[in-house]
């Protein structure tokens, strides 16, 4: 299979009204009201589950949440930091939070009973796509790492247990024939934290799920030197051939301080999902407000200009659309699968 590479438009970062966002929504009462995220009926309150503050979902979902707050009445709408993707899906399940963000291909390895999954039930729907995600592998430049297979016996983070982002190193590692238990020396951190273990040399190399261009990375090649490094070959077009929810993204040289070269790398989606028994009129409000009054002013972050009708569906696989959702794209023309 031939991997189909796009070109990203990249967008600088707008981090300033994020903090002031998040402030509003980052703790989250006891509970919501004492309701089931699978109870009928409007809720008063809603938690989102996000990822680590050095990563893109924490600050991101401050700010969406902060938008559906003002303008759903009735409702507030509070955000949690987590270890992302994984740990988001069994939250939603075990019914402690009624939204989430995580990676696609992640949810439907959940839906599927698979990978971390094995052996795990996971009803939830999806309410539309946010902003492509894409898997930065960067090095230390003084650490002599090239390639994927320049990893072996090196110190590197793969990124909080049970996130998106150890999920897609350990696979890209694995197609490179490279246990990240015995071959490499793990760490598993938040990208705040790598960022400075980077910056430090506590760390040879880092994954990163972020949008690009990462604020975190472009602080550290500022004043550090970095090495984007590079999947090609057999095992990039093996993995793209083998998950459908992947596909490979071209980062244009000078996308980061010191990058000279492009880099390719790939990319999933970051995703909305919600509890299945969400009330469909408050889930049409949800998905109604992230199209209509999220863009990267009104939520503080540049990747809320890629909320796109056109990509919102995108890579669901087999995922299905929450009723409210689904109701709004068909008045909207979305071609529904």
């Amino acid at each position: 299979m031939t991997a189909v590479t796009r070109r990203v438009a990249l967008r600088a970062t707008i981090p300033a009204a994020v903090t002031a966002l998040i402030l509003t929504t980052a703790c989250a009462p006891d509970d919501s009201n004492g309701e089931e995220p699978g109870d009928a009926g409007e809720l008063s309150h809603m938690l989102l589950a996000t990822g680590s503050t050095g990563g893109t979902y924490y600050p991101l979902g401050g700010g969406m949440a902060s938008i559906w707050s003002e303008g759903i009445d009735g409702l507030t709408v509070s955000v949690q930091a987590s270890g992302a993707s994984v740990e988001n899906l069994r939250l939603l399940q075990a019914g402690e939070v009624e939204l989430i963000m995580a990676v696609n291909g992640v949810a439907i390895n959940a839906m599927n009973g698979e990978g971390d999954f094995a052996g795990e039930d996971h009803d939830f729907m999806a309410i539309g796509n946010v902003y492509a995600e894409v898997t930065q592998i960067v090095a230390r430049a003084d650490a002599e790492i090239e390639t994927i297979a320049d990893l072996a016996g090196k110190r590197v983070q793969i990124g909080p247990a049970g996130s998106g982002t150890e999920v897609s190193a350990r696979q890209i590692l694995d197609y490179h024939g490279i246990d990240a238990d015995s071959d490499i020396d793990s760490f598993q951190d938040s990208f705040g934290d790598a960022a400075d273990q980077l910056r430090d040399g506590t760390v040879d190399a880092a994954f990163g799920i972020l949008a690009l261009p990462a604020a975190s990375i472009i602080d550290v090649a500022t004043g550090t030197d970095l090495v984007m490094v590079d999947l090609e070959g057999e095992p990039l077009e093996q993995m793209l051939a083998d998950d459908a929810s992947l596909s490979a993204v071209e980062v244009p040289e000078g996308t980061y301080p010191g990058q000279d070269d492009a880099a390719t790398w790939v990319t999933n989606w970051a995703t909305l999902y919600v509890a299945p028994g969400l009330d469909e009129d408050q889930v049409y409000e949800l998905v109604s407000l992230m199209y209509e009054g999220m863009d990267p002013d009104t939520v503080g972050h540049a990747v809320a200009d890629e909320i796109q009708l056109d990509t919102a569906i995108d890579g669901l696989g087999g995922v299905p659309l929450h009723p409210g959702a689904e109701r709004y794209y068909e008045e909207q023309g979305v071609d529904l699968p």
